[in-house]
């Protein structure tokens, strides 16, 4: 695989980007199902490309770059997070702790043990991992469901190709089945600030904003007669990626059958790398908003290859337990939804359990695009308390990520699922002992919508 190959593999990608936007923005029934660019340019990709109709001339090597992007997007997270005041939400941000972690914790606790449990039991040589498959794609998305891959390797080169099918799934999942439900809550008069959702606007459905509503991205901290600011802060991001293979590389030879993954050790590098440049008193000199850009461009870019590297055998293979168990993580993050978080979540709690279902069925990012439907103006302050929240969320996910595997691998599946299921459980009772009071504000007609963030 030659520099060359990289060259043409991300010029075909990034051009069926373009026409995933283009179709977006013209096509009425994909607007209808409000899904993104680089979903449509991945299964675009994964038609065209080798393994299907062959008419894009993708290299062999078009599954290896989404554990590559994936260590990109975890080494940007630490530079991207937006905490809030904790004394002005602490109100609201443990229940909103709680509740996360619990729908976080049981996904992969439930998952697993329905794979162990029932599907090993209706189909022969499923592996003890396939379980991990439902919250890899679902709430983790393809990020996640590289990162799984990763962590595998070459044990189980099948986990790809499912994760990302799951994880496509997912999307689709979150997207449509979101705004089924939001059409159902606004209908009831559920919603607090939308109150028909036939008056959202045309650039929310075509993803085109007007002339009059485009906004700056951000504002650069730095000279363009000294460097270009985007490359100032991919930099930074892309650096510290890069090291982060190279100390993982390393950590893993330290002991046979050691495997570090590289995402982990870049999100820790990331947070260790800004820990710094705050004591310097040099985060003055970055913008933050041009991090959210790298951390986008980069996972636009992972989900695009992600499902265009698809292995449609590997798929058709496992297509009967696979359908079996998303089936099932459906059914479960619907029943979280209607029955636990919005008894769980008393103020707001429509925009608070919607944000939860795009982010436990899709990603945040479609939690976040969910959200700015019914809570266009962000009222709800769900993002204030799901901000300091996904503090200790992020650094369980990473553990969760890195080490699950790894016990599954070592025959600990059933443990591990237990432990797991329990510990949500336990975290829902904890949950139930913080609801608040509700301080929903007073309802008003609906302000126009805004784009939804992608960061």
């Amino acid at each position: 695989m030659t520099a060359w190959n990289v060259f043409t593999d991300l010029g075909f990608i990034c051009l069926l980007l373009l026409i995933g936007a283009f179709l977006r923005a013209k096509v009425t029934f994909i607007q209808s199902l409000f899904l993104p660019a680089s979903l449509i340019a991945g299964v675009l990709g994964l038609l065209l490309g080798p393994q299907m109709l062959n008419v894009i001339p993708f290299s062999k090597g078009l599954s290896d770059y989404a554990g590559i992007l994936i260590a990109v997007v975890f080494a940007a997270l630490p530079f991207t997070s937006q905490l809030s005041s904790f004394s002005k939400a602490a109100k609201n941000v443990v229940t909103t702790w709680a509740v996360s972690q619990s729908v976080v914790v049981l996904q992969w606790g439930v998952g697993l043990l329905f794979g162990l449990g029932i599907i090993a039991l209706i189909f022969a040589n499923i592996p003890d991992g396939f379980g991990l498959m439902m919250a890899a794609g679902f709430m983790g998305g393809h990020g996640t469901a590289a990162a799984i891959a990763d962590v595998y390797g070459d044990q189980w080169p099948d986990a790809q190709s499912l994760g990302m099918t799951a994880a496509t799934v997912g999307i689709i999942v979150s997207v449509v089945g979101g705004i089924l439900i939001i059409k159902w809550e606004s209908q009831r008069g559920n919603t607090a600030y939308l109150k028909n959702f036939k008056d959202l606007p045309q650039e929310l459905r075509s993803g085109l904003v007007r002339p009059e509503r485009r906004e700056s991205i951000a504002h650069s901290p730095v000279s363009t007669m000294s460097i270009d600011p985007l490359i100032y802060h991919a930099g930074l991001v892309l650096g510290i990626a890069g090291v982060s293979y190279l100390a993982a590389s390393w950590l893993s030879g330290l002991g046979q059958g050691l495997s570090i993954p590289t995402f982990s050790v870049a999100f820790l590098a990331g947070f260790a790398v800004l820990f710094l440049l705050k004591r310097l008193g040099a985060m003055d000199h970055f913008d933050r908003r041009l991090f959210e850009r790298t951390s986008s461009s980069s996972t636009d870019l992972l989900v695009a290859f992600g499902v265009a590297s698809i292995n449609p055998s590997v798929v058709l293979a496992y297509a009967g337990p696979l359908a079996m168990l998303l089936i099932f993580g459906v059914v479960f993050i619907a029943f979280f939804y209607f029955v636990i978080a919005k008894r769980l979540f008393t103020d707001h709690p429509v925009e608070q359990s919607i944000f939860l279902w795009g982010w436990n069925t899709g990603t945040v990012a479609m939690g976040i695009a969910l959200l700015r439907v019914v809570d266009p103006e962000m009222r709800s302050k769900t993002l204030d308390y799901y901000g300091i929240a996904y503090v200790p969320i992020g650094f369980a996910d990473i553990a969760i990520i890195a080490l699950l595997p790894v016990f599954v691998m070592s025959g600990l599946a059933w443990p591990a699922a237990l432990v797991l299921t329990f510990a949500g459980i336990a975290l829902l009772g904890l949950a139930r002992f913080t609801v608040s009071k509700p301080e929903v504000e007073t309802a008003a007609p609906m302000g126009e919508a805004i784009e939804p963030s992608r960061g």
